[in-house]
């Protein structure tokens, strides 16, 4: 996974005082009196008897007090202990804050949201100025931010934000350099979803979309085609590793084959190009063939080889939150009932494996990577396409124990968590997308605008449940 804060046993503080120290009170004039205002509103009337909203709006105030703004514009710690965890990568950094806060502006148009959202976008806008970012990788790097400054820009009207996200996307493109295998390109070493080439790919998917840029699909399709010299034959099927180098192979959605086979099938599905499918469906085969039988009869992947066979996690980055995406995807390109039918075990086996109850796959964790809001955005996503109410139910199952895993703090909300199954007692309260509060408010918020008949605003570009 990405880098991590400084993580150490959470011991009681108080954010008011890194309210006074954290913004110096040297905060650009726009941000800091609409701030002190909604850190200071009544947080009992803020959701009229809306309980995610209300948990969303908790989580605000929280990552809020512990906002660092200067001239550069805004940006927040991963561990608010530590100004020294500023980061900017989506999945722990400001780059992930700052999504959180337009859809709490497009939930709420609330003005103290965006002003937070666009301070943030200008504190990338200054990274990218002083070339602060190497990495490419969408959890990682580059296409994170210009993703997130396209998402700015659109829910601001801001010019400046959108000649940052056309910034970014040309140093992606700059920086592609080509595979030493001969065919196509890429950015690193990594196949993977979290910092290389098919979350870069989906990435450059996305901006085709948004820019209407045809160059940006050309540049995927020859991220594909290094993809596809780098899948191994498996049985009948394909695998992919994170990279050559490795020898531990995790076939699930963020590190493995079922998020290269995800981004293959939406580059099939871009270019009508059928070798993107073909190996797109390889992959499902071989995971198909690893499968495990859960005692309803749903189906799971275990998390990694060699030696973690009979560890199956259970959310977006290792287990069937995230693994489902490529089935779904797969169901919609094809239609072949077949892969819907395994979306529906890959869900089964979620709720036969006793989710949100802690178990060895889903340990004290609320995250969107390997916990609880993981969960509730699957089900979410699948009462979006199916209208099933039994899906929507779960999403709130899950969530309700969200929200009692909540601790209060300087009139928000925070949740202490280990980011590690294997290091439990090292827990930190974080401000990230994935790791923390900024990915529970979004979820409380999907959740919100599920209940509410309200569209989501914020859709990754790694999300089939559009």
């Amino acid at each position: 996974m990405p880098r991590t804060p400084r993580q150490s046993r959470e011991e009681p503080i108080t954010r008011r005082d890194a309210l006074k120290d954290g913004l110096s009170f040297s905060a650009a004039a726009f941000l800091a009196p609409a701030l002190a205002e909604w850190l200071h509103r009544d947080a009992s009337r803020a959701g009229d008897a809306r309980p995610y909203l209300e948990a969303a709006q908790g989580a605000g105030r929280w990552i809020a007090t512990a906002t660092i703004a200067d001239g550069s514009g805004a940006r927040w710690p991963a561990d608010p202990r530590d100004p020294g965890t500023v980061q900017l990568d989506l999945y722990n950094g400001t780059p992930g804050v700052v999504p959180f806060w337009l859809e709490l502006h497009h939930a709420t148009q609330d003005g103290a949201t965006l002003a937070q959202a666009v301070a943030g976008a200008d504190f990338l806008l200054d990274a990218l100025a002083k070339e602060a970012v190497e990495e490419a990788g969408l959890y990682t790097g580059m296409a994170g931010i210009g993703w997130v400054l396209a998402m700015t820009a659109s829910e601001s009207k801001s010019e400046r934000h959108a000649d940052g996200a056309a910034r970014a996307l040309e140093l992606v493109k700059a920086r592609a350099k080509s595979d030493p295998s001969g065919s196509g390109i890429r950015w690193s070493d990594s196949t993977d979803i979290i910092s290389g080439s098919a979350g870069i790919g989906l990435y450059l998917l996305w901006a085709r979309q948004h820019f209407g840029d045809a160059t940006a699909l050309d540049l995927a399709v020859r991220a594909g085609l290094a993809l596809l010299a780098a899948g191994e034959r498996a049985g009948d099927g394909l695998r992919w590793r994170i990279d050559a180098s490795m020898q531990r192979n995790y076939p699930n959605f963020s590190h493995g084959t079922a998020g290269v086979s995800y981004f293959l099938a939406t580059l099939y599905q871009a270019s009508g190009e059928r070798l993107f499918l073909d190996a797109s469906l390889a992959g499902a085969r071989y995971l198909q063939s690893l499968a495990t039988t859960t005692p309803a009869g749903g189906r799971m992947v275990f998390h990694s080889e060699p030696g973690n066979e009979q560890i199956f996690y259970l959310s977006w980055c290792h287990g069937p939150a995230g693994t489902a995406r490529l089935f779904h995807r797969l169901a919609t390109i094809t239609g072949d009932p077949s892969h819907g039918s395994w979306v529906d075990r890959l869900a089964l086996a979620t709720v036969d494996m006793k989710v949100p109850q802690q178990s060895p796959g889903f340990w004290n964790n609320i995250s969107q990577c390997c916990g609880n809001c993981g969960v509730t955005e699957f089900f979410l996503g699948m009462h979006r396409f199916r209208s099933d109410p039994r899906h929507l139910e779960f999403a709130e199952l899950v969530a309700r124990d969200t929200l009692s895993r909540s601790t209060a703090d300087a009139g928000g909300l925070k949740w202490i968590q280990a980011e590690n199954r294997v290091s439990p007692e090292q827990v930190v309260a974080q401000t990230g997308l994935m790791q923390g509060a900024a990915g529970v408010g979004l979820a409380m918020l999907h959740l919100d605008g599920a209940l509410t008949g309200r569209q989501a605003l914020i859709r990754l570009p790694d999300d089939p449940f559009v």
